[in-house]
């Protein structure tokens, strides 16, 4: 599946940053993890570090599918506001997964600072209204958060004016975001893991699985045969091609970055996280080098030859939308790229076992919150795979729908 496009800032940046080998032997595995990009190597790392023997095979080389395009903005709110969410998942689930998204985002700090990864940091996140018939949205959502016990403020206009330097008739500020680089953070993690004893192979495509009771035998596109006890699905949007039910809705989106400046600027109050109401939504950051990358202007469709043309003008359309909101903030678009994302009828994401598919687990971090998914979903199969309880499980189950 063709899931990029364009030059990927990170990829640029880091460039190959590690070799690792193309499977070029059979093998044999407690557990195989199908996917080497973010999600696999979190969920690596959570089975390594509970005594679980796993391999990790990519068909790319690590990294260079959704990973390096991903913009990195780490939220604990999805793309479906809380007050909305609990009309689709009641309350209880509702609270319970922006709480777990919460949790997640300090943990990522603290596996960055454990693996001594310094591409992570933490932030501040405004979600604003667009327009002044959102601010209803913006109140409902303050109301809930607040009600629940999230660290949240609501700005008024002036206050938006003054401290963020764009106009917009309410907004809400949370205490707890991060941003990363996410390509650089998976190949941090792989080298920790394999210190640890995880196996890792790129450019080793799958092209046979075979589900039986007693474990899982795979193929590769060499004519390897790799078994194992347990298979873990964690190879993004490319997953529905092994789900018989539709779950996602594959669509576009794109992002620009500007050039870099000789020093570290604060262009708004705490270079927050930024995101608005508007569907579909813009989301902006900065980068370490004084860059600032937006992105938006998502289509809904999947379709590489279409979202690819695209590409240039969407590039435009960005820079003209950041000049709309910044007109005193210089931006001048160094590279610009464009992705495959999924969304949920539910905005969260798909986590444990597929029935028709014995001895499997999935870890599709579906949605905006990709990469705080990933380390819930590396939290509840690693519990699965140890036998043990986990009672967040059900609120992510394939059952649900």
């Amino acid at each position: 599946m063709n899931l990029k496009s364009g030059l990927p800032f990170w990829l640029i940046k880091n460039g190959l940053l590690f070799n690792y080998p193309k499977l070029e032997e059979d093998i044999k595995a407690d557990v195989i993890i199908m996917g080497g990009g973010i999600t696999g190597s979190i969920m690596a790392n959570y089975l390594i570090e509970a005594g679980v023997e796993c391999v990790v095979v990519d068909a790319r080389s690590i990294g260079q599918g959704s990973t390096c395009a991903s913009t990195a903005l780490l939220q604990y709110e999805i793309d479906v506001p809380l007050f909305e969410l609990e009309k689709k998942v009641g309350h209880k689930n509702a609270v319970r997964s922006y709480k777990l998204c919460a949790a997640s985002i300090i943990k990522l700090q603290t596996l960055a600072k454990k693996i001594g990864f310094s591409g992570f940091e933490m932030k501040k996140s405004l979600y604003y209204a667009n327009n002044k018939k959102n601010a209803s949205l913006i109140k409902n959502e303050f109301a809930k958060r607040k009600e629940n016990g999230f660290a949240v403020h609501l700005l008024e206009e002036e206050v938006i004016k003054n401290d963020y330097g764009f106009k917009a008739p309410l907004a809400i500020l949370s205490e707890l975001a991060a941003q990363t680089d996410a390509y650089g953070f998976a190949h941090a993690l792989h080298q920790y893991n394999i210190e640890k004893g995880v196996k890792v192979f790129d450019r080793t495509s799958i092209e046979k699985i075979k589900h039986g009771k007693n474990g899982v035998v795979l193929k590769s596109a060499s004519g390897r045969t790799l078994k194992a006890k347990k298979l873990i699905y964690a190879s993004g949007y490319e997953t529905v091609n092994y789900i018989r039910k539709k779950i996602v809705s594959l669509q576009s989106t794109y992002a620009i970055i500007s050039d870099n400046t000789s020093v570290q600027k604060e262009y708004w109050k705490d270079n927050s996280l930024i995101w608005n109401t508007e569907n579909p939504y813009h989301y902006l950051r900065t980068a370490h080098d004084g860059r600032i990358i937006i992105g938006g202007r998502d289509e809904e469709f999947y379709n590489p030859e279409k979202r690819d043309r695209l590409l240039p003008a969407k590039a435009k359309q960005l820079e003209k939308d950041f000049k709309k909101l910044f007109p005193k903030i210089e931006f001048h678009t160094d590279y610009f790229w464009c992705g495959t994302f999924a969304s949920t009828k539910d905005g969260l994401p798909f986590i444990g076992t597929y029935k028709p598919l014995p001895n499997s687990y999935f870890a599709l971090g579906y949605g905006g919150n990709g990469i705080t998914f990933s380390l819930i979903g590396a939290e509840i199969i690693r519990d699965l795979i140890k036998g043990k309880n986990n009672s967040d499980a059900a609120i992510f189950s394939f059952d649900r729908v």
